[in-house]
């Protein structure tokens, strides 16, 4: 489990086993959501003053603000990805929209739902079920989405308007960067500063001028320059994959298989 993205980025996640009966967990100085997944169970839970009895059922979430302890309650076994979440990855995404971090505060919710939430910790746990180290692009942007859903469903941070896109010379530096360092590990922060905005407004900006996120389009150049040099036959894949920044073979061949519906090797063999 790659425990160090939580002091790295911000967060952690990983999916929890738990036994029928009860289950004290004690406090934490990060947030930390709970998302119920498979087959419902009646429970209970007591946290901050609160008892709380319910049927949990797939995709449910208690949410329990750092400093609090809790007790939950199960009729039958069950699993749950658990995700903690530091005060600075919130504060610094509440920076980011434009909010004061000293007005984002964390209350305890039980049995909450939001298919975004439920969406980005299910896309993190496929990151971190990997055999190799997540991309860091990749596990810092879903980081920051998911501090930006908690952090939106409860606040107003001010938007960007709706018709506001990249400029071309702004499009053209980003493109020119990532082209340029696509074996090295990028972040959201660096690339903010290549087009000279916040990290909010590039998350937004770039989708909507490049029509997918920043990680989704990083990995897009680094399959296509993958492809390019396979073709060529002239390295082993072992350092094509390095060159273009995927953690080992095995990672590139999974990403090409996702992208282009064909594996390296079959590439190197046709040569098309």
């Amino acid at each position: 489990m790659a425990g160090d993205w939580l002091d790295e980025i911000g967060f952690k996640v990983e999916r929890r086993a738990i036994s029928a009966g009860v289950t004290y967990v004690p406090a934490s100085p990060h947030h930390r959501l709970g998302v119920h997944i498979g087959k419902p169970v009646n429970a209970s839970c007591r946290c901050d003053g609160q008892h709380h009895n319910r049927v949990q059922s797939d995709g449910d979430i208690d949410i329990i603000p750092a400093g609090l302890d809790g007790e939950w309650e199960d009729d039958d076994d069950c699993s749950i990805l658990r995700l903690w979440l530091s005060p600075r990855l919130l504060h610094g995404a509440a920076e980011d929209l434009g909010l004061d971090p000293a007005r984002i505060t964390l209350a305890p919710v039980f049995q909450h739902r939001d298919s975004r939430i439920e969406h980005i910790a299910r896309a993190l746990e496929a990151q971190f079920d990997a055999t190799s180290r997540p991309d860091r692009l990749v596990a810092e942007s879903l980081g920051k989405a998911l501090a930006y859903q908690l952090i939106g469903s409860r606040f107003q941070p001010k938007g960007v308007p709706a018709e506001q896109r990249l400029s071309l010379s702004q499009r053209r530096r980003l493109v020119e960067f990532i082209g340029g360092h696509l074996a090295q590990d990028l972040s959201l922060a660096e690339l903010a500063r290549v087009a000279g905005i916040s990290v909010s407004h590039l998350t937004a900006l770039f989708r909507r001028s490049f029509g997918m996120p920043v990680h989704q389009y990083v990995i897009r150049r680094r399959v296509d320059r993958a492809k390019e040099l396979i073709v060529s036959r002239e390295l082993p894949l072992s350092e094509v994959a390095l060159m273009t920044g995927f953690a080992h073979q095995s990672h590139m061949a999974r990403m090409m298989r996702r992208h282009l519906g064909v594996t390296p090797t079959a590439l190197s063999r046709t040569g098309s």
